[in-house]
Formats: structure tokens, C-alpha cells, sequence
């Protein structure tokens, strides 16, 4: 009998859900094969626009909310750290899925690695070359730390190759054939 995957997929705001729909309902039709659990960080949170944003976007509820809030970068940050971290303790994914370039897609990134457990960072290699944005230092931390780099376009891919990535870990989204193993 073939090992399930277990996977965990993070979203820290609603632009994230976006982002990882089509891979929730991948997951869903690959339920044989993968162990997935959506992590809800709570970046970004209203109870009623959550719901009703869920309804709309037909998405399952997220099993874990880590119910973080608002509060500056850095304070947001370590919540999710501290939080994301006993998740991964209890739960001992192989891999973790993280969008975008919010505070909870770096944050789960540097959990993730320290655990050694793989990352995979959806829309990556995206940069707005204006380090003063704290996007583009969650952006550059997270994808110098992901073992995979699914990019939604060359140019992203041209960013990373000018950064010195190396090519295995980067992946045209367009492109990936969904297996990760």
C-alpha cells in the first residue's frame, strides 16, 4: 500500500485563498493519495467576510485557524511562527504549501524549514525590486528557503534564475504536473 503524502496548505489572507482554490479541490479529488489539511492563519480576519467568503469561493473550512489578527510585521509574524509550529509538531507534515508573499507565507516557510520538513512556495519569484516593502522581503526570504518554486510566469522564473536558483526548484505553474513526491 502506497504511503499518503500528508500536506499541509497555508493561507494567511483572503487573497491567498484565491491562490490555493485550485489546489484545494486537486487535493480533494486526490484524496486517496494525500493527507491535506488547510491552515487558516488569520492574517486578515472578520469573522462574517471569512464566512461568506468561503461560500462564495465553494472552499471547505480551514481544519486549524491560527487565528492571528492584526498587529505590526514583525509582532504578526512571530505569533505565526509560535503557533504554525505546534501544528507541525502535531500534525508532522512531509510537505507545506504557502502563496503569495503575505507575513504568514514567510513565517511558515522559516517554521517549515526549521523542522525540516519540504516547502513549497506557490507564486513565487515574483519581485517588485523595493526591498523597503516588507512583501518583497517575505517574497525573497521565502523563496531562498523553498524546496519548490511554483511560478506564474517566465518572468518570475528569469527573476530567480538572475538570483541564482537553481533550476530543479523552479517550476512554471502552468506547467506542474500535480505530484509532488
Amino acid at each position: 500500500m502506497e504511503k499518503m503524502i500528508k500536506v499541509i496548505s497555508v493561507a494567511g489572507a483572503r487573497p491567498n485563498f484565491i491562490k490555493i482554490t485550485p489546489l484545494l479541490f486537486e487535493f480533494a479529488r486526490r484524496a486517496s493519495h494525500f493527507d491535506h489539511m488547510l491552515v487558516h492563519a488569520g492574517q486578515h480576519y472578520d469573522e462574517t467576510m471569512s464566512r461568506d467568503f468561503f461560500e462564495v469561493l465553494n472552499l471547505p473550512e480551514p481544519q486549524i485557524n491560527l487565528r492571528v489578527g492584526p498587529a505590526s510585521h514583525v509582532v504578526q509574524t512571530a505569533n505565526i511562527m509560535i503557533r504554525f509550529e505546534k501544528v507541525c509538531f502535531d500534525k508532522r507534515p512531509d510537505w507545506v504549501i504557502v502563496v503569495g508573499d503575505v507575513n504568514s507565507t514567510m513565517a511558515c516557510t522559516l517554521v517549515a524549514c526549521k523542522m525540516g520538513i519540504r516547502v513549497v512556495h506557490v507564486e513565487a519569484g515574483l519581485r517588485s525590486f523595493d526591498r523597503t516593502m516588507p512583501e518583497e522581503i517575505n517574497r525573497i526570504v521565502t523563496d531562498a528557503l523553498a524546496d519548490l518554486l511554483f511560478t506564474p510566469s517566465p518572468d518570475a522564473d528569469e527573476n530567480l534564475r538572475r538570483e541564482g536558483v537553481n533550476e530543479e526548484r523552479v517550476q512554471l505553474l502552468s506547467s506542474v504536473i500535480f505530484g509532488i513526491v
